[in-house]
């Protein structure tokens, strides 16, 4: 059996549409037959509730995998969407970020639950929360690849380069095998000439890393999370949901 290829869904600034692009790569990709596993790191929990999950209800999340409490096996939970699972996340998840502090082996406590599921899966995606604190970098020491959703904006641009810094760290330091598995544009407006400014100051400097595929705004996009769902389950035949299945296939060519 193959080992999962686990990718991270980065960037410290919020509302770029990360974990909309978890939930919707993660189901296409299931679509197109791969077992995934979904590990939500973020206490705001939105890619839970995007899978349908109840983040009140849960009893076991992937705080008590951090802490130590139970394994990520046992909290881990089919979807009624195929070939995918979620490890769910609430709000408990924000002490993790003090109770980890002093923990033993605190960067790799993520890597070291994930370890027994490697073979379970063909992708594990993690969702990151906006920030770069401890739960991040777990995340990306338990990472191969590294997925930056970005907006067009110069914000973004900066935001990316002091990402990029800490990325260098974490390989230096604790995972050398990390690498920038692409950036992919979100909430895109190519009628605007600053979008096109920041989309050419992008291919300066990461030519060949940005997905061909740009997410542009959609009402569907928008309308799914409310219903628990990918938007490929609640409108397959939508823009957003063809652009994310256009982005899932090129992750496929790339990871």
């Amino acid at each position: 059996m193959s080992r999962a290829k686990i990718i991270a869904f980065a960037n410290q600034k919020g509302g770029v549409g990360k974990s909309t692009s978890v939930v919707n790569i993660a189901a296409s990709l299931g679509v197109l037959g791969k077992r995934v596993l979904v590990v939500d790191v973020d206490p705001q929990g939105n890619t839970t509730s995007g899978f349908g999950i109840s983040k009140k209800t849960q009893t076991s999340t992937v705080y008590d995998v951090l802490i130590g409490r139970t394994s990520a096996r046992d909290t881990t939970q089919s979807t009624p969407f195929e070939n995918l699972s979620v490890l769910p996340a609430n709000i408990s998840l924000a002490g993790a970020e003090f109770e980890l502090v002093m923990a033993d082996n605190r960067e790799s406590r993520l890597r070291d639950a994930l370890s027994p599921l490697a073979e379970e899966y063909d992708y594990i995606l993690i969702d990151c929360p906006p920030s770069l604190g401890i739960l991040t970098i777990n995340a990306l020491v338990a990472a191969d690849g590294l997925i930056i959703p970005m907006q067009c904006e110069y914000y973004s641009l900066e935001g990316l380069s002091q990402l990029m810094m800490s990325v260098k760290q974490i390989k230096r330091r604790y995972n050398p095998a990390l690498t920038l598995t692409g950036i992919l544009i979100t909430m895109y407006n190519g009628r605007l000439n600053l979008s096109a400014q920041v989309m050419d100051e992008l291919k300066k400097y990461y030519a060949g890393k940005i997905f061909s595929t740009a997410i542009t705004r959609n009402v569907k996009l928008s309308e799914a999370p409310s219903f628990g769902q990918p938007v490929w389950y609640y409108d397959k035949y939508s823009r957003g949901a063809a652009l994310y299945h256009d982005v899932a296939k090129e992750l496929l060519q790339r990871i």
